[in-house]
């Protein structure tokens, strides 16, 4: 016996070749950019946690690069991703790079517009001899009033996100619920007697 592959018709092998093609193309891309956001959200999430960390280590009288050090100590297991960056930050201080190019190739790294700013602060910090601890502490103020005003405008755009569910999903019940009876009773009652006259 001789066996051979099923081919298919020539229209259908072209529109399957196309869809593979198509999905190879895009799909490992989309599957990146979704990674990307989701390590983004989580070290948005951290960003924090670590900020007041580092204002605290600082504080006590560690230097910026103990500081991180220690952040990215604490932090391990709380939020991995964060200590990850500030880990990778210390090794790349140990390796030799000067502090502020080991900063910006955080931010760049990370992507996240939290960060961008915690790096120019450093680096503006380190540049004019300003105090680190005070810069930070200022930084971590600001930070938390503009976390509460995010959270303000997410509470003041509920009441017009709930108006949709409201109106089409609540109100539909409410409806057979308080009408539901008295149209029952209508058409149990009152329909018989306008028929028997």
């Amino acid at each position: 016996k001789v066996w051979t592959v099923p081919t298919l018709p020539s229209f259908q092998f072209v529109l399957f070749s196309f869809v593979v093609v198509v999905i190879g193309f895009y799909l490992p891309n989309l599957w990146i950019r979704w990674k990307i956001a989701k390590r983004k959200e989580k070290i948005l999430q951290g960003f924090p946690d670590a900020l007041d960390l580092m204002v605290v280590c600082v504080e006590s009288g560690l230097g910026l690069d103990q500081a991180i050090l220690q952040v990215s100590k604490e932090l391990e297991h709380a939020h991995p991703e964060i200590s990850e960056e500030f880990g990778m930050v210390n090794l790349e201080l140990k390796a030799g790079k000067r502090r502020i190019e080991a900063l910006r190739n955080l931010a760049e790294r990370t992507g996240v517009e939290d960060l961008k700013k915690l790096v120019a602060v450093l680096i503006q910090a380190d540049r004019f001899g300003t105090g680190v601890a005070q810069s930070l502490r200022a930084h971590a103020d600001f930070m938390r009033v503009q976390a509460r005003q995010v959270a303000e405008e997410k509470a003041a755009k509920l009441g017009v996100k709930l108006i949709f569910p409201i109106f089409f999903c609540i109100l539909p019940t409410l409806f057979v619920v308080t009408v539901g009876p008295v149209a029952m009773k209508i058409v149990r009652e009152l329909l018989p007697m306008i028929q028997s006259i």
